[in-house]
């Protein structure tokens, strides 16, 4: 029993090998392809992952779009033709800089709007805010009376101690 599993565990690792190197992406031959898949997945956003490029992703769906642009790269497309493919089949997410037409104007438009929104605001609230009004007369007379009031108190407090 024992003998037979000491030859069945190197069977295993080499099943287990071939099986995940069916899993492994399949890197082109050719440097220049594979320099413009890098380019590519670099400006392409992962449809799982969302903040992560096609690149960095490691999700299934991500290498599937990787395949695809190597298939677009290998029928000769150049970027622009593969970033609209991608754009037409997935839509405008796809890209990490979106186009500038009529569904991405609140994108494109909502975060200047909101920073002018708020410094006009800023600026409103700082024109309203008055300046201290000057002191008068009867002011500094409350004043001075204060702190002479304040300094004999401290001065009878510091007596009784002594």
């Amino acid at each position: 029993m024992k003998r037979s599993f000491y030859w069945l565990m190197p069977l295993l690792l080499a099943l287990s090998l071939t099986v995940s190197a069916k899993t492994a992406s399949s890197i082109t031959s050719n440097p220049i392809a594979e320099a413009r898949l890098v380019e590519l997945s670099a400006e392409l956003r992962c449809l799982v992952c969302q903040n992560e490029s096609l690149a960095s992703s490691q999700a299934p769906l991500a290498e599937d779009l990787r395949r695809e642009v190597r298939e677009q790269i290998a029928l000769g497309k150049d970027n622009a033709q593969i970033i609209n493919y991608l754009t037409d089949r997935y839509g405008d997410f796809v890209t990490y800089r979106p186009p500038f037409k009529a569904r991405t104007l609140l994108l494109w438009l909502l975060p200047p709007v909101l920073l002018l929104t708020g410094l006009v605001l800023l600026w409103l609230r700082l024109r309203r805010a008055s300046p201290p009004a000057p002191k008068t007369d009867a002011d500094s007379d409350a004043d001075d009376d204060a702190i002479k009031a304040l300094q004999q108190e401290f001065d009878g407090k510091n007596h009784e101690r002594d």
